[in-house]
């Protein structure tokens, strides 16, 4: 099997894929789940009778990395879809081990079928470069192309890292990049924090104060407001 290799932060940037930047409630927003949700998936939970194993391994207290961010993401959209836990933590622990990467929900093209964890891998043999596709909570079986991908396809990806996000689908101009203002999510092209707008906008600016001031447009703020929770109203 032909696989990508962890690799060790090569530029300065890079190491701000891997701080602990985002706190429960962030990384809740961003995937659209719930602190609560997140804290189970990453440190596990004890009921009566049952203690329910975490699904992805824990870091700083309280803080989510970026790649840490991507892999809850992804991890909400597969529950969402039906994939059980357990197929989730088998899935996670087999990637990290046959290609050899942290964070393999991060750095993998994984997808689903609704019901098990999917890679697509190159794989070459005789010369020839044939792509693989193998399910991961199933030991690396032979799984059939037909998937769902909304969100990796929300993803751009460099050197097997995803590094940037468009949390809400690159038709929404929001994204995600921990190289920029500390991964803060941002108005795209225009550089400008969506809280930041929300916050003038909540103390009484108005939207043409806005635009000149930030360099956005009126719909780059309608999308921005909506993202922070607020409805745009007319000027």
């Amino acid at each position: 099997m032909t696989s990508p290799r962890a690799a060790h932060p090569a530029q300065p940037w890079e190491r701000r894929l891997y701080l602990p930047a985002y706190r429960y409630a962030e990384a809740a927003r961003l995937a659209q789940t719930t602190p609560q949700t997140i804290s189970r998936w990453l440190r596990g939970a004890a009921t009566p009778g049952r203690r329910m194993r975490p699904v992805l391994p824990a870091r700083a207290p309280g803080l989510l990395s970026y790649l840490q961010l991507i892999e809850v993401a992804f991890v909400a959209d597969f529950r969402r879809l039906g994939v059980p836990l357990d197929n989730l933590r088998r899935a996670h622990a087999y990637l990290r081990k046959a290609f050899a990467v942290e964070f393999p929900f991060a750095q993998l093209e994984v997808k689903t079928d609704g019901a098990s964890v999917l890679v697509e891998y190159i794989e070459h043999e005789g010369g020839q470069a044939l792509r693989r596709l193998v399910a991961a909570d199933r030991g690396g079986q032979l799984a059939w192309p037909e998937l769902i991908q909304a969100r990796f396809e929300q993803l751009d990806y460099e050197g097997h890292r995803a590094v940037r996000w468009y949390p809400r689908g690159r038709s929404v101009p929001i994204v995600v990049d921990p190289r920029i203002a500390f991964g803060a999510p941002l108005v795209e092209r225009a550089g400008v924090a969506t809280w930041v707008l929300r916050e003038r906008y909540e103390a009484g600016e108005s939207l043409s104060d806005l635009e000149a001031e930030f360099g956005v447009t009126r719909e780059q703020l309608a999308a921005a407001l909506a993202f922070e929770g607020l409805a745009l109203q007319a000027a």
